[in-house]
């Protein structure tokens, strides 16, 4: 066993399919070029974000530990075993930030627990972007993941969403499945105030990005197709 320990690398993507580095900084491809050992949401697309990043890295010297839903939350100690041994080891998300709103948030908290170092990089995250953009809050706000699909269910958490960001002065952040985002914002209309302002962020980074902040009143007299398109949704009530 190494007496020096490897550490864990967290390795951001891309929000969709532009150049890695029109988005990403140089350290991103320098770890990549140095480390060959990845735990992943899917190999197919990390093994080509790779390659898009060092063109002339060996694919076949790659070694690839999946984690997704489908993972058995006890190999996740292994995924980590060859920082014991001195190698580095990079986790990377499907798209964005790993370890927010990604799976990859076990591994962080298992490697901390193991006392292995753990090493943020640079990219791009939708939700603070849309954040950074949406001219509300900044100083306040909270990601809420997604809501439920149950139409009355949703109803009720879009209200109580509304009610926490008026009482608190805190921007509420939710996503949706793409191909209901269109649903979603028709939902939005029907159930919050005329005045509670909505932000709707799609496509961050990508040729087609859209973000507008409008009212509810505003948003019911314009049309926009959101579908597949992934998109960050922001209300805030004042």
């Amino acid at each position: 066993m190494s007496s020096v320990q490897g550490s864990l690398y967290l390795i951001p993507t891309t929000l969709g399919a532009n150049e890695p580095l029109e988005v990403l900084p140089i350290s991103v491809k320098k770890v990549i070029e140095q480390t060959n050992i990845y735990i992943v949401e899917n190999e197919k697309t990390a093994r080509r974000f790779i390659k898009k990043i060092s063109s002339g890295k060996s694919q076949s010297a790659l070694e690839m530990f999946h984690l997704n839903k489908f993972t058995d939350i006890s190999e996740l100690p292994s995924f980590l075993e060859p920082c014991s041994k001195g190698l580095n080891v990079g986790l990377i998300s499907e798209a964005g930030c790993p370890g927010v709103a990604d799976p990859g948030a076990d591994i962080v908290k298992l490697a901390h627990q193991k006392n292995i170092k753990v090493i943020p990089l640079v990219g791009p995250s939708s939700i603070l972007m849309a954040m950074m953009c949406s001219g509300m809050n900044g100083q306040n706000f909270a990601f809420n993941g997604y809501l439920p699909i149950d139409k009355s269910e949703r109803k009720k958490e879009i209200k109580r969403l509304e009610r926490i960001s008026s009482e608190r002065n805190q921007s509420q952040i939710f996503i949706e499945t793409p191909y209901r985002n269109n649903k979603m914002l028709e939902d939005l209309c029907s159930t919050l105030d005329k005045s509670t302002s909505i932000c709707v962020a799609c496509d961050i980074t990508l040729p087609n990005e859209m973000i507008r902040t409008l009212t509810v009143n505003e948003w019911i007299k314009n049309t926009v197709d959101l579908h597949k398109r992934p998109t960050i949704f922001i209300i805030h009530k004042n």
